[in-house]
């Protein structure tokens, strides 16, 4: 059986969000830079990443299991 992930895209990455996303799979041991790039989600519109509500990073590890959080800049006033 393969592994799979949680997967929620925020704000202006929703749109790259793919059907299913709530039970993706994924590779055990994929990044998750490699899942964005993918997924097509442009790495330069990620800002920050928290797999089980703890801030990750691009070059963190997904075993399968985890929910993951990504979001783009965003700007406030």
């Amino acid at each position: 059986m393969g592994a799979h992930i949680e997967l929620r895209l925020f704000a202006s990455l929703k749109t790259y969000s793919p059907q299913g996303a709530e039970y993706l799979p994924i590779e055990s041991g994929e990044t998750v830079e490699a899942l964005m790039t993918r997924l097509g989600v442009p790495l330069d519109e990620v800002k920050l990443v928290f797999i089980n509500g703890i801030k990750g990073g691009m070059s963190s590890n997904l075993r399968g299991g985890e929910r993951v959080g990504v979001f783009p800049p965003i700007g406030g006033g």
